[in-house]
């Protein structure tokens, strides 16, 4: 469950339509994903150039699988996928939620906020944090860096400037 206050929108877990592995089928360039971990995954094997694992990526039916297969992608260069993943993870989100209507409007109502992986167990993509923690409400004392949070909450901020909207009405 999302939660917001005055300046942030925290998330975690798959029910949120913020999560990487939120199920959420969009297409790449003709390639189709279930979620944007996929992407992601896919994304790693592309950068490392492992075709093998990449093939094993695409055919594999659940995010947790994804991960498990990320994690095998060799030749792995740590350096260049600290460069690289952010802007992997942000094309394959700019997929999901521009192909996605409702999951667009979802994005754009949280204008005004931060976007905060409340993950307890994730000091990369999320703050290291839950939401009932009070640590969460100051980004001094999180614990993580909030990588999926800072690209989400540049995405929406992008599709603002370009002049997306929210949809009106029922």
């Amino acid at each position: 469950m999302d939660a917001r206050s005055d300046r942030f929108t925290f998330f975690w877990q798959e029910d949120s339509p913020f999560s990487q592995w939120h199920p959420s089928v969009f297409e790449v360039e003709g390639v189709r994903y279930t979620c944007a971990e996929q992407y992601m995954m896919a994304g790693k094997a592309r950068l490392f150039g492992d075709a093998r694992v990449l093939e094993q990526i695409l055919r594999a039916a659940t995010p947790k699988q994804h991960k498990a297969l990320g994690r095998k992608v060799s030749p792995f260069d740590a350096a260049l996928w600290e460069r690289e993943r952010e802007r992997i993870v942000y094309e394959g989100n700019h997929a999901k939620f521009t192909q996605h209507r409702m999951l667009l409007d979802t994005l754009l109502a949280t204008a005004g906020t931060e976007l905060v992986e409340a993950s307890p167990m994730d000091r990369i993509w999320g703050v290291g944090l839950n939401a009932a923690d009070p640590r969460i409400q100051d980004p001094a004392t999180w614990r993580g860096l909030n990588l999926l949070g800072k690209v989400l909450t540049r995405l929406r901020d992008d599709l603002l400037a370009q002049g997306m909207t929210p949809m009106r009405g029922p």
